[in-house]
């Protein structure tokens, strides 16, 4: 297996979720040490402390894959005799490079908030407040008649095509194509300085513009012309949305207190908080990793019964539960799920490419509450 560095350990990441789909603001990336060193184990953790960095060095891992970001806001200066300071410099001292994916790894499709409602069984689940919409796009693309389903292969295997439940889609027509190649052409078909007609086919395509670096190299590698005539048209259908929270349905209504049961067993916390009647019927929910006591009115909106989120404020709740909407706030920690979740998303792309790194999730609880 190939032997990978700090920057393939990004490029893995990103394929799950990339810094593009951050909140504006949001400090995501590299905050501590380089990435063009020899990575062979990564760590994941909700929190970077003191007590996660000795179980790196302790378990040999130089690269540490965080939720939340260590350094958030700029610093200043790096006091030595400060919590932040002294844990800054046993990062540099012990190689330790630290990685931060936050609001991007909420927002991104089996992310944060995607392994929450797979916990909770939500069914049917959508996004619930929409950061961000990755546009479709038409391709079309002139193929010689020769090519055409090399072509039209391999730019659907890159992701071309793909609508809802239906994949390969696409649409052809046959036409004439003439072109003169210059001087310092290499022509696949035809002379120098001749006008050349030949057999053509057009291919139609539709793509998500995530896609459209994959696509077009897929296009290029397989098309025996030296420069191939192609053209992108942005669509005005509705892309795939992507953001924070997820709401669906529960497999099957029960009360507001049967339920709360059911979220303090699947999110493994030995407390929390929930307003409402205990008797009330529960069909649907909607579920927002961290602090989202502010979408309360969203949930709402989007017709869930109870809202799971974590912080919720005295008034908030005051004013959720006026508004007809239960909360549950099981605290910000239930988003540790993400430790061994994304471990085992990264462990399973680092296989299939052949990556000789491993990617561990924390086995220390960052939870600053203690529960009497």
């Amino acid at each position: 297996m190939e032997q990978v560095n700090g920057h393939q350990v990004v490029q893995l990441l990103e394929q799950f979720s990339p810094k593009a789909l951050a909140m504006e603001g949001d400090p995501v990336g590299l905050q501590i040490g380089a990435l063009n060193r020899k990575v062979t184990k990564v760590l994941t953790t909700l929190d970077v402390t003191h007590e996660v960095v000795d179980e790196a060095i302790k378990k040999g891992a130089s690269f540490i894959i965080a939720h939340h970001p260590l350094l958030f806001r700029p610093l200043k200066s790096i006091n030595l005799e400060t919590n932040a300071g002294t844990l800054i410099e046993k990062c540099i001292k012990n190689d330790i490079t630290i990685f931060a994916a936050h609001t991007n790894l909420d927002v991104a499709k089996g992310g944060v908030n995607d392994m929450l409602s797979k916990a909770l069984e939500l069914q049917d689940s959508q996004v619930l407040v929409k950061t961000y919409e990755d546009a479709y796009k038409k391709l079309i693309v002139f193929v010689p008649e020769s090519h055409t389903t090399a072509v039209r292969e391999a730019i659907t295997a890159a992701g071309a095509g793909n609508i809802g439940d239906y994949s390969d889609c696409t649409f052809t027509s046959e036409g004439t194509g003439r072109f003169k190649p210059g001087t310092n052409a290499d022509p696949f078909i035809g002379e120098r300085e001749t006008v050349e007609e030949v057999k053509e086919v057009k291919i139609e395509s539709i793509f998500l513009s995530s896609d459209k670096k994959t696509i077009l190299k897929a296009l290029k590698s397989s098309h025996p012309y030296e420069e191939p005539a192609y053209d992108i048209f942005t669509q005005s259908i509705e892309g795939e949305a992507y953001g924070l929270g997820r709401v669906g349905k529960l497999k099957e209504p029960v009360t507001l207190g049967d339920f709360t049961k059911y979220v303090k067993k699947q999110l493994n916390v030995p407390a929390l908080r929930v307003t409402g009647n205990p008797e009330k019927k529960i069909k649907k929910a909607a579920v927002l990793g961290g602090m989202g006591g502010k979408y309360f009115q969203i949930a709402k909106f989007a017709g869930a019964d109870v809202y799971i989120t974590g912080d919720v404020d005295f008034h908030t709740a005051q004013d959720a539960e006026a508004a007809g909407i239960s909360i549950i706030d099981p605290g910000h920690h239930v988003e540790e799920i993400m430790k061994s979740g994304l471990a085992e998303e990264l462990n399973k792309r680092a296989q299939n490419e052949g990556l000789n790194v491993e990617f561990i999730p924390s086995a220390l609880s960052t939870e600053p509450f203690k529960f009497k």
